[in-house]
């Protein structure tokens, strides 16, 4: 099997050809036909976050060995199993469930093992999709896509998990109410789209590109606002009044400091995105204006396959994906325009 490796953070990717795994106990090795591109994957290339005030967070230090093999938007073709292993065949095509966790602490016994300490990982601590096979360490992490697109299906894992997991934090909005979703790459876009099944809300798109925000219109967003052309106008200012409920997918220092000052009074801001900084908050300010903050990670497996469930029983409007053969030169280069900033939708390595 081919995998494409990083030796260190930031170092480029590597091709390397390695013998195939032989599933053990529950095991399952998948060929991989589908892997998405994630701005995660990103942060893992770099080998860490930047936590503001130059603090910086090392997932090497979390665990991270390399060579590392990253991709965690995975589907792929049951190849061979183990011994053990429960409710698949070779030849099934699967999702794959990356958030595993130890499976012994009491988040991992209580289904969140996206909240494990000691994180496991399928492309990030273990090795992922940005190769030819991948081996899953438990046939209970695999989920059933029938009917689905399959590169779509692979966006569910992380993209449209991670939207709906934040999304369900806002909910329930009446339709008199505004959400805003700061940030509509490919999981701000999915967020997008589910709000428009799950509530009657108004939506309000914000992003510094035009581009993203014409998607984000089509995919249901009411109103878009280019937060560049905002100046020192703030975004409740902008709208006539402040919102109920803000998901922001950047969260960097300035929006986080934007998406308080948009909230309104017992107001409700997710804080989603991985990019980083820090800012000066007012803690008198949180009390008086009883403001909520619910930071998202991810999701379980239950809040999977509960999505996927909703994908095939719902006509969800999809993200825009982009498909490139699964090579090395493709995998480098999407992850350079994630990091550039210059990819619009999702990208989706097809093997």
């Amino acid at each position: 099997m081919k995998v494409f490796a990083t030796t260190g953070p930031d170092a480029p990717l590597q091709e390397m050809e390695i013998d195939s795994p032989s599933p053990t106990g529950r095991q399952v090795l998948l060929r991989v036909t589908h892997s998405g591109v994630c701005h995660t994957d990103t942060h893992s290339h770099s080998g860490g976050y930047d936590l503001g005030d130059g603090a910086w967070l090392s997932i090497a230090d979390r665990g991270l060995e390399y060579p590392a093999v990253f991709g965690h938007e995975i589907v792929g073709e049951v190849i061979a199993v183990g011994p053990d292993a429960q409710g698949v065949q070779p030849g099934d095509s699967r999702i794959v469930f990356p958030w595993i966790g130890c499976g012994e602490c009491s988040r991992c016994l209580a289904g969140d093992s996206n909240l494990c300490a000691t994180s496991r990982a399928i492309g990030v601590f273990r090795w992922g999709g940005f190769a030819t096979e991948v081996l899953v360490p438990d046939s209970d992490v695999l989920v059933d896509h029938e009917g689905l697109d399959p590169s779509w299906a692979a966006t569910l894992a992380c993209s449209g998990l991670t939207s709906y997991s934040s999304v369900r934090r806002v909910l329930p909005l009446t339709d008199e109410e505004t959400v805003a979703v700061i940030g509509t790459g490919g999981v701000g876009l999915a967020a997008i789209a589910l709000l428009s099944r799950m509530t009657g809300a108004r939506i309000v798109a914000v992003d510094v590109s035009d581009a993203n925000l014409e998607n984000a219109a089509r995919l249901g967003a009411h109103v878009t606002v280019n937060s560049r052309s905002l100046g020192d106008t703030g975004l409740a200012e902008h709208l006539g009044g402040p919102v109920q409920a803000v998901v922001d997918f950047v969260n960097t220092g300035d929006t986080f400091a934007f998406a308080l000052a948009a909230v309104a009074k017992g107001g409700t801001v997710v804080p989603v995105g991985l990019f980083g900084g820090s800012t000066a908050v007012s803690t008198a300010m949180l009390p008086l204006k009883a403001v909520s903050i619910l930071a998202n990670y991810v999701g379980n497996l239950a809040d999977l396959r509960a999505l996927v469930d909703m994908a095939k029983s719902q006509d969800l409007p999809r993200i825009p994906i982009t498909e490139q053969p699964l090579t090395l030169e493709n995998t480098a280069r999407s992850l350079s325009a994630l990091t550039d900033g210059t990819a619009t939708g999702r990208t989706v390595l097809v093997g």
